[in-house]
């Protein structure tokens, strides 16, 4: 009966410190990295097909309200591109369209823990979470022409720019995105977490790809003067219907290049390290 009395007194003991501990030690949030794989949806990905990632990565840190409740802040990096050789369509495929494009993104996000989180104690040392929030990204779409590099916003490759469109206007380098993250973490200890996550961004632009709406036509990109007197079609001229690498060109001036009725958007894949932030409270006295 003694033993059986002294165990419990110590059990009771054991926790009564551990809840101490963590009573006067707050979770104030973490800051980490990540690094992952990022993918571009849009009007040469129109079946959400994932069989090009690219590299991505990030840095973010969150400041914890309570164990549930944070906020976000986020800097992430992620190399985009597609091209139309890659869909099963035909007619995407005659459309013979590509792009690439790097994206910086800042954003800052609401975030919420599932579970209660609570770094180093066994039972509370992991949990789902979810965050909601907006950013802003810069991207600048370019492509390849006999193996020179040619960045597309400037060349109005959809008529911007020309008298023939005057309402199509070049396209901002910036946009706005708004993320949705999922994912789950686990603290290794009091210190360290791992995590890995999933995050779909909404965007404002459907430019991302540097397609959205319908053919300029020929007339819209004029030659170029050469030296000799003679003139040479521009590179823009050459971009804004690739079609005719796979046959009879297709881009006659009015006929449907893009779904301008639908934003592009980007995914990212991620795992990481975080570091956790404490802050000492002093205990509750007891009466």
């Amino acid at each position: 009966m003694l033993k059986r009395t002294l165990f419990i007194f110590c059990i009771a003991l054991v926790a009564s410190n551990v809840k101490a501990q963590y009573e006067s030690n707050v979770h104030q949030g973490e800051f980490g990295a990540a690094i992952g794989l990022a993918h571009y949806y849009g009007d040469l990905n129109t079946s959400a097909a994932m069989n090009r990632p690219k590299f991505s990565g990030g840095l973010f840190f969150i400041k914890q309200f309570n164990n549930y409740v944070g906020v976000k802040i986020g800097a992430d990096y992620a190399f985009l591109a597609y091209s139309d050789t890659y869909s099963k369509n035909e007619t995407q495929k005659r459309r013979n369209l590509s792009f690439n494009t790097n994206v910086w993104e800042a954003s800052l996000s609401g975030y919420f823990n599932f579970f209660k989180f609570l770094p180093g104690v066994e039972g509370f040392n992991y949990t789902p979470y979810v965050s909601l929030g907006v950013g802003v990204f810069s991207y600048d779409p370019y492509a390849y022409l006999n193996g020179t590099k040619y960045f597309l916003r400037p060349l109005g490759t959809e008529g911007q720019g020309s008298t023939l469109y005057p309402d199509r206007k070049q396209y901002s380098s910036m946009a706005v995105c708004f993320p949705l993250t999922v994912g789950i973490k686990y603290s290794l200890n009091e210190n360290f977490n791992v995590f890995g996550e999933i995050g779909y961004r909404f965007t404002n632009t459907d430019y991302l790809d540097d397609v959205s709406t319908t053919y300029a036509g020929t007339d819209a990109f004029p030659a170029i003067p050469q030296p000799d007197g003679s003139t040479a079609p521009s590179p823009a001229y050459f971009l804004q219907d690739r079609s005719y690498e796979t046959g009879t060109p297709i881009g006659i001036k009015d006929r449907q290049r893009g779904n301008s009725l639908q934003k592009d958007a980007y995914v990212m894949l991620h795992v990481g390290l975080s570091y956790n932030l404490f802050s000492y409270k002093c205990p509750s006295p007891k009466n």
